[in-house]
């Protein structure tokens, strides 16, 4: 699967803090996206530690974007997030990941990497200013 709920609620997440002049914190985007906190919180402390963002601590603390919205695309936010490279099917990241072995002489492979490539580069050009 491409996108997971953890990059859904990531993107959201990403949009109200772009959105923003002052630190936005856990419990606020919680409340505003109707997301677990903890559930929130992991992807948010992911984001921070892959420098997606500033995160603050204390009672006005929160986060903000570390880069500009142009300056992060969809693919580098997805690939945090999910931990993996996005793929629409589990063979399509990875040919040693094949579960027949017969990725040499498989006649779908082409396309389905063809079909990966045009995805991620779509993914590489469209930024979070894009989708604020």
């Amino acid at each position: 699967m491409l996108f997971t709920k953890k990059s859904e609620y990531a993107m959201l997440a990403l949009v109200v803090i772009a959105r923003s002049d002052i630190p936005v914190n856990a419990d606020q985007l919680s409340i505003e996206l109707n997301i677990s906190k903890s559930f929130l919180a992991k992807i948010l402390q992911n984001l921070a530690k892959n420098d997606i963002l500033n995160s603050f601590k204390g009672i006005n603390g929160g986060f903000t974007l570390k880069k500009q919205p142009d300056q992060l695309t969809i693919l580098e936010i997805s690939k945090i997030v999910e931990e993996k490279d996005p793929a629409v099917f589990e063979c399509t990241a990875n040919q040693r990941i094949c579960f027949t072995n017969t990725c040499k002489t498989c006649t779908i492979f082409p396309i389905l990497n063809n079909l990966q490539t045009k995805i991620n580069t779509f993914l590489q050009n469209l930024t979070l200013k894009d989708i604020l």
